[in-house]
């Protein structure tokens, strides 16, 4: 490349005064070979400039935190810079990607049930990963779809999307209105310390004593890693495992629990129903074909499912950059965009773009995900630096948040708390 140009992108590091630059042996260089390769995804070159700074603390790079104040600009400016039909939900284009999705699953299950028996044992052997994985990724789009539906991001009729959310996380074991008004209270309650559903974060004085023993060290971190990624998602549902607390037990199957109020306890029973006929579905495939035949066909790509729900919800609200907030400092604009928005490559568009329009998805939930890239391009403009984006590899940034996300504390500020590991 051009004199020129290395000559603009040396400035660029130079007078960027919002950053801390160490002087880490070939740290330049590396920021200069990533400038040329790209990061991958959509990324633009000042972001990939960007990317370089934001990282992993005492390991050669470091990362911006978020701004706490309150911003300059309110939600109704926020919401005037992204187009009006980008608010506008199509029931034909919302189906085609239903019947899109179930279409390539139909073609999967067909190769895993006529092509993949008739080759060889040795070509099976490699043969079935390659269907567990993607049979995975794409029902996670369909989870996704269903939780558009959630969101009355569907269409316009709010009971196509409740029988249209309600039949496709049923059919992911997802019990569909349960998960709907935790998850709506998450997004009304996001960065708060007290009222968040979800990935709420600990004090260091609220630890378990064996907490050190278990994140301090390789082997227990990547315990700890495998067991969010495997059960992570049930537990969340059946024991509000990383919940907020409750005066007494909490589960999403539970009507009469202190998360539902007597309005939502009906849905919670046809949620319940939804699940148990789908069980029921399946111990009937089990007695018909085996019950490993319905674990190679359908449980290990719901896995799959399940750990990729963590890992998406896990790493867009847990990380070094983000606060969170008690409720001397909480309010709604600053609590939705205390979450990070990840580029997946070609994933992206797998997953409906749950991934990268994160934040977006946080401030207008209700935008169709066919129209939040759009969204989220007209609103970065206006959040600046409150727009957060990373595109480290999935391991890493997994294996980062899992060593320094384990509690909170307050530093330069009451009522703003920071993820810290130090004991």
């Amino acid at each position: 490349h051009t004199r020129q140009n290395m000559s603009s992108f040396l400035n660029d590091i130079i007078y960027m005064p919002s950053y801390t630059l160490y002087d880490h042996q070939g740290f330049l260089l590396l920021s200069l070979v990533s400038s040329i390769m790209g990061a991958g995804g959509r990324m633009t070159e000042k972001e990939r400039e960007k990317q370089e700074l934001l990282g992993r603390a005492g390991a050669g790079e470091i990362f911006q935190r978020a701004p706490t104040d309150k911003p300059a600009f309110t939600l109704a400016q926020i919401k005037k810079a992204i187009p009006p039909h980008c608010f506008q939900r199509s029931v034909i284009k919302s189906f085609s990607y239903v019947v899109y999705d179930l279409v390539i699953i139909a073609s999967l299950l067909y190769a895993a049930l006529v092509w993949i028996p008739a080759l060889p044992a040795m070509q099976q052997l490699g043969a079935w990963p390659l269907y567990w994985a993607a049979q995975g990724c794409v029902m996670t789009g369909v989870w996704v779809l269903a939780h558009e539906c959630g969101h009355h991001a569907f269409s316009d009729y709010l009971l196509l999307d409740n029988i249209v959310g309600l039949v496709l996380h049923s059919c992911l074991l997802v019990p569909y209105f349960s998960w709907k008004y935790s998850h709506r209270r998450h997004h009304a309650n996001t960065g708060s310390l007290e009222h968040d559903e979800v990935y709420v974060p600990k004090k260091k004085e609220a630890l378990p004593w064996y907490t050190p023993y278990i994140y301090n060290n390789p082997v227990g971190r990547l315990g700890y890693i495998v067991v969010q990624l495997t059960l992570g998602w049930p537990m969340y549902l059946a024991l509000n495992t990383s919940g907020r607390p409750y005066p007494r037990f909490v589960c999403h199957y539970d009507p009469y629990g202190p998360m539902y109020s007597e309005l939502e306890r009906a849905q919670v029973f046809i949620s319940d129903a939804g699940v148990l006929a789908v069980s029921l579905a399946l111990l009937k495939l089990a007695s018909a074909f085996g019950f490993w035949w319905v674990v190679r066909v359908y449980g290990v790509p719901l896995l799959i499912v399940n750990a990729w729900l963590v890992v998406i919800t896990y790493l867009a609200h847990t990380h070094p950059a983000l606060p969170h907030y008690d409720s001397t400092e909480w309010d709604w604009l600053r609590g939705a965009l205390a979450t990070m928005d990840r580029d997946l490559g070609v994933l992206n568009r797998v997953f409906h773009n749950t991934t990268d329009t994160h934040v977006a998805h946080h401030l207008f939930s209700s935008i169709p995900h066919y129209h939040a890239m759009e969204a989220t391009k007209a609103i970065k403009p206006i959040l600046g630096e409150y727009y957060q984006l990373e595109s480290n590899p999935l391991a890493k940034a997994t294996w980062r948040s899992a060593k320094e996300c384990i509690y909170v504390q307050p530093e330069d500020r009451k009522g703003v708390f920071w993820y810290s590991n130090k004991f």
